[in-house]
């Protein structure tokens, strides 16, 4: 295929690189949203069924290897990517999944399992707690270091949201 093809197609190198990230971040989030639903959809247990989440989420899926690099190269090339790019893939993707996290978060609140003000805030965090320490290729670390780590983000977590009555 010649590069006149492809620009009769997308217009430019900015429209081809839009329409990539964008698929990209579409597939990507629909599998972190099934994982989300899968886990979160009936919780019974809030740290057992947490934990469970938290542990899939982590879990580098090769499906999904070629997104996350091409995430990296965003990160890495911020200035050069049009702002158009970039909220078209924080939006399909990263803005999008937290917003299902949060409305998961949320119906967990109105069960009175949890104490949430701001779903949104709180899936962020959830997020962070159970990712931050991992190094960037965290598919080498020992099975019993990665649930340490996801049980103690989620520990931190249910200690700022966890209901508490009285």
């Amino acid at each position: 295929m010649s590069t006149r093809t492809i620009y009769n197609h997308f217009t430019d190198k900015a429209g081809l690189f839009l329409a990539v990230i964008q698929e990209s971040a579409t597939r990507a989030a629909d599998a972190q949203i099934a994982v989300i639903d899968r886990h979160l959809r009936k919780v019974t247990d809030v740290e057992a069924d947490l934990i469970e989440f938290g542990l899939d989420w982590v879990t580098p899926r090769p499906d999904s290897a070629a997104h996350f690099s091409l995430v990296g190269q965003i990160n890495a090339e911020t200035g050069h990517i049009p702002q158009e790019a970039i909220n078209a893939w924080q939006e399909t993707g990263p803005r999008r999944v937290r917003r299902e996290l949060g409305g998961h978060l949320r119906q967990m609140a109105d069960r009175g399992l949890l104490r949430i003000d701001d779903p949104d805030r709180a899936a962020l965090h959830l997020l962070l707690l159970i990712s931050a320490e991992l190094p960037t290729h965290h598919a080498t670390l020992p099975a019993d270091e990665l649930t340490e780590t996801v049980t103690a983000g989620i520990r931190t977590f249910l200690h700022g949201h966890l209901r508490r009555d009285g």
